[in-house]
Formats: structure tokens, C-alpha cells, sequence
């Protein structure tokens, strides 16, 4: 019984709320864990009172887990308990009554406009090397230029197909969480860059971006060519695809774009997200100021 109200919870995630297999994996080890927390004593999730939870989160912190780690676990039971409520005939949830500690925000690293343009130039900057195709090198500066032109999310990125760039209308067609579409701008340079791909690397359907397989690259290969080129920069700190979208949002507030707008632009589906990056601006007017002001 314990098994089936689990995996009945998981398909209804994935089938319903379209959740990404990431996202189910989490969720179903978050269940797990709690239910051998508890070993043979474990009660039964309908069963199982709200001091259960108090325990748990108890033994959590005393293991000195990262905040975000513990929230994510019980998040994830939260989840589980409002199907068990609302499909299942359970009369309340245990979990909606455990205080859990308030997450540790933490500003998100964004490069400045001069580390994120020698970036962009280093895939055709580097020397080509020998049995990489000439297209390759192409393909990773459009992958940069668009991350950095439309802030995008890797698997946003990844799930591109080359029906969804209209070079008529210079937008792009992505597909966000939970299967959600949005339209979102391209600029100039990344409009040029992806068309010197597509002649390049001959990309006329299917996959926008190829492997050196020539089948749809995969978050992995993305992960690779960004450590590859971060060894050849001046960049100080580990760049990632969520690194640039930080930084196309930054870059945006800091030119005067509004939040709701950027909200929009990244796909947040609540504006409380995005206005991390409210905080990122304000840290940087705060060191320029602090550096240029003579009685700062």
C-alpha cells in the first residue's frame, strides 16, 4: 500500500503536472528517505501524525543539512500529502503543520558585461583542434549567445528545435516548466550567430543543436564546453548555464528593464523569483558607489 500511494503520486506528477524527471526522481528519494528514517516503525503515510515531521526535521538539522536540502525534502511531502487530501480521502495534512527554518537566500554570482563578452568570443577565439569539426566551434557560440541573449534554462535550451527560432519575427518559441510556452526575444548578435550554425553545421530540422553525433545535445555536453572554455578565460569563479541566466537578468535590471517584464522574459511563474536579482542590482550600484564616491 505504501508503494502504490508513492508511485500512484509520482505518475500523477509526471502525467498531470508534467513535472521534469528530475524533479519526480526528488520528490520519490525525498519519500523514501523519510519512510526509512523510521525503519519498521513506520506507520503508514495515512498514519503518520505531525510529531512524526517535528522528528524528522529534528534529525535533519541535527545532521547539519543545507537549508535548501531540508526545505526540498519536506516540500516534496507537502506535495505528497495535498494528493493524498485531495485524490486519496485523507482528511488533513500532518506536514502543513511543521514550521520548517526560512531558507537561506543567498545573492545569486553574475559576471560583468567584460567577463561575459570575453566568453562570448572564445569559441571562435581558441585554436581549432584537430578532428573537431569546423562547425563545432560555431555551434558552442551560438549556444553562448543565445543563453546569454534570452536567459535561458539548459533544459530549455536543450529541448530546442529549429522550428521554434523565427528569424522573421527574431523570437524564440520555449518551452519552460511544466510544458509552458513563452515567446521570447532574440537579439541581433545571437539571431547571427545561430544562422552561421545552421549553414555551418547544414541544421535545417529536428534538434536546433547537435551533438558531435549529430543528435540533440544533451545538458552534460553543455556542462563540458563551459568548463572547457572557463579554463581558457580570466573569469575568477565556476561559470554554469544557470550562471548566465543570473546574468542576463542582472543585466537587465541594471540597464533600467522593469521586473515584471524580466519575469516574463525567464518564465518565473511568480515575481517573488525574480526579485532576487533586485537585490543583485542594488549589491552592485552599493560597491560602485562605494568605489567611486570620494566621502563614500
Amino acid at each position: 500500500m505504501v508503494e502504490t500511494l508513492e508511485k500512484d503520486f509520482l505518475r500523477f506528477l509526471e502525467v498531470e503536472k508534467s513535472a521534469s524527471p528530475r524533479t519526480t526522481r526528488n520528490y520519490g528519494e525525498a519519500l523514501r528517505a523519510f519512510r526509512e528514517s523510521r525503519g519498521e516503525a513506520f506507520p503508514g503515510w495515512r498514519n503518520c501524525g505531525v510529531d512524526h515531521f517535528r522528528d524528522y526535521l529534528f534529525a535533519l538539522m541535527k545532521q547539519d543539512l543545507k537549508r535548501s536540502t531540508i526545505r526540498l525534502r519536506f516540500s516534496a511531502m507537502r506535495s505528497f500529502y495535498k494528493f493524498l487530501v485531495h485524490r486519496r480521502g485523507l482528511e488533513s495534512s500532518p506536514v502543513a503543520l511543521v514550521e520548517l527554518p526560512k531558507s537561506a537566500r543567498t545573492l545569486p554570482v553574475v559576471l560583468n558585461l567584460s567577463q561575459m563578452e570575453e566568453l562570448l568570443a572564445l569559441p571562435l577565439k581558441l585554436p581549432l583542434q584537430k578532428q573537431t569539426a569546423a562547425w563545432i566551434p560555431v555551434r558552442d557560440a551560438a549556444i553562448l549567445e543565445l543563453f546569454y541573449s534570452c536567459g535561458l534554462r539548459i533544459s530549455e535550451l536543450t529541448g530546442l528545435d529549429v522550428g521554434d527560432v523565427d528569424f522573421t519575427t527574431e523570437t524564440l518559441r520555449v518551452t519552460g516548466k511544466g510544458s509552458k510556452e513563452r515567446m521570447v526575444p532574440i537579439g541581433g548578435p545571437a539571431l547571427s550567430s545561430l544562422q552561421r550554425y545552421r549553414q555551418s553545421a547544414v541544421v535545417t530540422s529536428g534538434p536546433l543543436f547537435l551533438s558531435k553525433r549529430r543528435t540533440r545535445i544533451t545538458q552534460q555536453a553543455i556542462d563540458l564546453l563551459l568548463k572547457k572554455y572557463l579554463k581558457h578565460s580570466s573569469i575568477p569563479f565556476v561559470i554554469s548555464p544557470h550562471k548566465l541566466r543570473h546574468t542576463f537578468a542582472t543585466h537587465l535590471l541594471d540597464a533600467g528593464a522593469d521586473l515584471r517584464s524580466v519575469q516574463e522574459l525567464l518564465g518565473h511563474s511568480s515575481l517573488s523569483t525574480t526579485q532576487i536579482y533586485t537585490h543583485v542590482t542594488r549589491e552592485r550600484l552599493r560597491q560602485a558607489y562605494d568605489q567611486a564616491h570620494p566621502r563614500a
